[in-house]
């Protein structure tokens, strides 16, 4: 390998601006987790590689070049070839995205995760690439790193049924449902046999000691298809607790209510904004002549609903803030005793009773100084009646 002296093309501390130094004038299979690792080593949180551009670090949310010469074509395929696989520009040229996790081992002991996005882009007239890779942590937070409210973490652990986490894009979805996975995990008596269906893997386990808890994660679809297929294939290997990594469409919905329904505890995700929101929009996953029955069944499984946002906090970073409610057998009778489309008014109505609203939780972080006034007046003007992704 033929190096150089690294050369900064911006303005940087500590040299923060400098790049590869062991950039080679064409990149092979073996080049790339090196540089990935030195990317780390600046402290970048997300690498960004893009054909006719030089790779970007961004470190502290600037964006850094992290080599002197722009990403080409052929450098292009062999990022793609090594982080997804041979099939990888086929799969881009279909029209679809990609997301995966990937990891480095710099040696036997270290293990350096990433969340991978690859999506085609023109570039310069030419169908091409950009891969986005966010740095992970080594381990889930812990509840009382993310602040999540003792009342959440009460309602937590139904015996079974469904809890539901929910949220736009980048709200923290993902890792307050590994965090309540851990939770689980660090519990006395452990959390039994838990199996995982995720897009991508983000969070791992290896870390957590818990000698009476046995976790599988897989990949979807690198490992299997899609969710709804996940769901049916933990129905045959006897878990206690199945984690859906989103619950978008019918076909997921039905097979998660079908597992708490035999007894089983499934966690999942959806894009909908606010409780009421989201029971409006998992039951319009449905079609018109099953949409009542449906509707019904996800009633009598549900046990908790939060959604979160982050919010900028006054001191710096961000704050999740989150709406709630629990679905106990007194709210679940009630609920079923109605028409289910009187169900979002008749929880907006009584959810301060079995939870919390946003707006009580942004003024409780307004009055604590944790957000500034202007967040609290758009958060207190989210009532959970719409729904978004």
């Amino acid at each position: 390998m033929v190096t150089r002296n690294p050369v900064s093309l911006l303005k940087g501390k500590d040299h923060i601006a400098e790049t590869w130094m062991d950039e080679p004038s064409r990149f092979t299979d073996e080049h790339v987790d090196p540089f990935i690792l030195w990317c780390v080593k600046k402290n970048s949180s997300d690498i960004s590689l893009q054909t006719d551009r030089p790779a970007y670090n961004e470190i502290y949310g600037v964006l850094y070049p992290g080599t002197y010469r722009p990403i080409d074509a052929a450098d292009m395929g062999v990022f793609l070839h090594k982080i997804y696989g041979p099939d990888a520009t086929a799969r881009l040229a279909s029209g679809k995205d990609l997301d995966l996790s990937y990891e480095i081992r710099p040696d036997r002991y270290t293990r350096i995760r990433f969340r991978v996005n690859i999506t085609p882009i023109l570039s310069r007239g030419r169908d091409s690439a950009q891969i986005t890779m966010r740095v992970l942590p080594n381990e889930p937070p812990t509840m009382k790193d993310l602040n999540v409210e003792p009342d959440i973490i009460k309602s937590w652990i139904p015996r079974q049924g469904m809890v539901v986490i929910t949220g736009p894009t980048g709200s923290g979805k993902t890792t307050l449902l590994a965090s309540g996975i851990r939770m689980l995990m660090e519990r006395k008596h452990g959390a039994g046999k838990i199996v995982c269906y995720e897009a991508p893997i983000e969070y791992v386990y290896d870390a957590i000691r818990s000698p009476r808890s046995l976790i599988s994660q897989t990949e979807i679809p690198r490992h299997l298809p899609d969710f709804a297929r996940g769901v049916r294939n933990a129905l045959r290997r006897k878990p206690n607790i199945i984690l859906v990594g989103e619950a978008r469409d019918r076909e997921t919905i039905s097979a998660s209510i079908e597992a708490a329904q035999t007894g089983h505890t499934v966690y999942t995700t959806t894009h909908t904004i606010g409780v009421a929101s989201t029971i409006q929009r998992m039951v319009a996953t449905f079609d018109p002549n099953e949409r009542s029955e449906r509707a019904y069944a996800l009633m009598e499984t549900i046990r908790l609903v939060v959604t979160q946002t982050l919010v900028p906090k006054t001191s710096g970073g961000r704050l999740g803030v989150r709406e709630w409610m629990r679905f106990n057998d007194e709210v679940r009778d009630k609920l079923l005793g109605m028409d289910f489309k009187e169900w979002p008014a008749e929880i907006q109505r009584i959810i301060q009773f079995y939870g919390q609203t946003m707006a009580q939780s942004a003024a409780i972080a307004f009055d604590a100084g944790d957000i500034d006034r202007r967040t609290y007046i758009v958060l207190s003007s989210s009532t959970g009646a719409g729904g978004g992704d």
